[in-house]
């Protein structure tokens, strides 16, 4: 039910650009004719057509292209949306210096397979020991801790200790949210 609903939403949200340029341009259409109908005759007729509707016709076209012209200076001249996207992506901390736990998990595993690939490999294993500080540092903030309790009480059985993330995350996760939920009551 609730996403054959949001389906529904998500479509009328599709279709809102284009029913909102067919009101915009009808109301303002409407709202012009009164002040320029003089200039039309409404008895003479061009290609067969009331002088009437080129002009409702001549006013609409206008609107429309107006609001193009004025969406093409918001895009390509002023590119105001392309800094909000930069503005955006640079105070996410997901998209610049924070891992999502799920992805902590993915990093830390591929981590451990390139270390047990290149044992021997000096700067293989440097970048290493950088990403395991990263994701100790990663999988101690609020954000690990929410997770990792939500998959202990949600999940059959609790996180295992994860051996390929560094210095016991998951049992040092589990006491600070022991001690959270104790300080809360």
């Amino acid at each position: 039910m609730k996403k054959t609903i949001m389906k529904q939403y998500w479509r009328l949200q599709q279709s809102q650009s284009i029913a909102s340029l067919f009101l915009w341009t009808s109301t303002i259409t409407l709202l012009v004719w009164p002040y320029v109908s003089w200039r039309f005759d409404p008895s003479a007729t061009f290609i067969g057509i009331s002088m009437t509707y080129w002009g409702l016709i001549s006013i609409a076209t206008l609107v429309i292209s107006s609001i193009f012209f004025i969406g093409y200076a918001y895009d390509q001249l002023l590119s105001l949306w392309k800094d909000h996207r930069t503005v955006d992506t640079e105070r996410n901390p997901f998209a610049t210096y924070q891992l999502m736990p799920q992805t902590a998990i993915i990093v830390g595993h591929l981590n451990e397979l390139l270390r047990r690939q290149a044992p021997d490999d000096e700067e293989v294993l440097a970048s290493c020991k950088w990403v395991d500080e990263w994701l100790e540092w990663c999988c101690k903030q609020e954000i690990w801790d929410r997770s990792q309790q939500f998959w202990d009480q949600n999940l059959p059985s609790q996180v295992p200790p994860l051996s390929f993330l560094p210095n016991n995350i998951v049992s040092d996760s589990r006491e600070r949210n022991t001690h959270k939920t104790d300080d809360d009551n």
